[in-house]
């Protein structure tokens, strides 16, 4: 028999009406042998119905770290939380139980991981591991899941999907393979969906009918999508609001096409301005010098310091908060902040 703090705490949950999903002050470390490595240093981030996030970042900034500890699909050990609250639906995941977890994750909240061939069972065919979803989620019959299979294959549009469902998943392009994952996800028409770098070793193409696929399907489901890349140009047109990471914690959140127009963190222009662009042809691109830190030997103050090209002595030794930006006249910026002691610096040069 439930407690009556758990019956009250999901009550709430199925009363609330805020965000899909708020990530709260999360912290994530790696315990290893040389050490604890401070993966995700206290991120924050919200998600609404029917809106697209983008989480961006170089390899090694925190992002899919985060996402498997929204989904529950942390490797632990070495991997723990150590802090937070991830509210889904007003309800703290990181407080449910285990069967609970099971539950919400595939039904209400999906995952696209950015290999499909080694996410992908090699050994059975796709229409199998498609109707694996709704026998156990939701008890339905081989016929009737193998029935599923082909039209959520079709809603993909992979061509000839009642003769493929039976084939493997290594019979299938990087493309197709691509779609088969957005299928499985979109299987149980989940609130959230989490998309780790779905357009890796993808050609440009096919990178921009993968991305307009799940921009359809958002928009026809009104779920939330999470975007996680380190590619801005692929996200410029798909999502609404974009959060970069550094070091294991987010330095700027803005609205897609603000930060595309006035970035106001270093760290962000440096990102930008190693993107490839028609009005610069024939010039060398810029790159961010050095390195990113050691997460188990984080600079003092800010963390980005080492590499930036305007760091003084304060952003040596003060780790700057996360400043809400506002124009010069104090008009504040909506969904706007940046991790810098001198952002205002940083939009009065664009």
């Amino acid at each position: 028999m439930p407690t009556t703090a758990t019956t009250t705490e999901e009550a709430r949950a199925e009363e609330y009406r805020g965000a899909l999903l708020e990530v709260r002050d999360l912290q994530v470390e790696f315990a290893t042998r040389d050490g604890v490595a401070k993966a995700v240093n206290g991120v924050n981030y919200r998600v609404d119905a029917g809106e697209t996030l983008a989480v961006l970042g170089e390899s090694g900034s925190g992002k899919s770290v985060t996402a498997q500890a929204v989904m529950g699909i942390l490797d632990s050990p070495p991997g723990r939380i150590t802090g937070g609250e991830i509210l889904f639906r007003g309800r703290d995941l990181l407080k449910a139980g285990r069967e609970e977890r099971r539950k919400v994750r595939g039904a209400r909240m999906a995952m696209i991981f950015q290999d499909a061939l080694s996410s992908l069972n090699p050994v059975l065919t796709v229409g199998y591991q498609l109707g694996e979803m709704f026998e156990v989620h939701q008890g339905a019959s081989r016929k009737a899941a193998r029935a599923k299979a082909v039209e959520l294959m079709e809603r993909v549009r992979i061509p000839a999907a009642a003769r493929r469902v039976t084939d493997y998943p290594h019979q299938f392009s990087g493309g197709m393979r691509q779609r088969i994952m957005i299928a499985m996800a979109m299987a149980l028409e989940p609130d959230l969906i989490i998309a780790d770098e779905p357009t890796t070793a993808l050609d440009v193409t096919v990178q921009a009918q993968v991305m307009d696929l799940l921009a359809e399907l958002q928009r026809e489901y009104r779920m939330g999508l999470i975007l996680i890349t380190h590619d801005l140009g692929v996200v410029a047109d798909v999502a609404d609001k974009i959060a970069v990471m550094y070091a294991g914690r987010i330095v700027e959140t803005a609205p897609v096409h603000e930060l595309y127009a006035r970035p106001a963190h270093p760290y962000t222009q440096g990102l930008l301005d190693s993107i490839p662009r028609l009005d610069r042809k024939g010039k060398r691109l810029s790159a961010i010098k050095g390195l990113p830190p050691n997460l188990m030997a984080i600079p003092p103050g800010c963390e980005f310091n080492p590499r930036c090209p305007r760091a003084q002595d304060v952003c040596r030794t003060d780790r700057p908060p996360l400043y809400a930006v506002a124009e010069a006249d104090g008009t504040p910026l909506p969904g706007r902040a940046s991790a810098c002691h001198f952002w205002k610096d940083e939009l009065a040069d664009v």
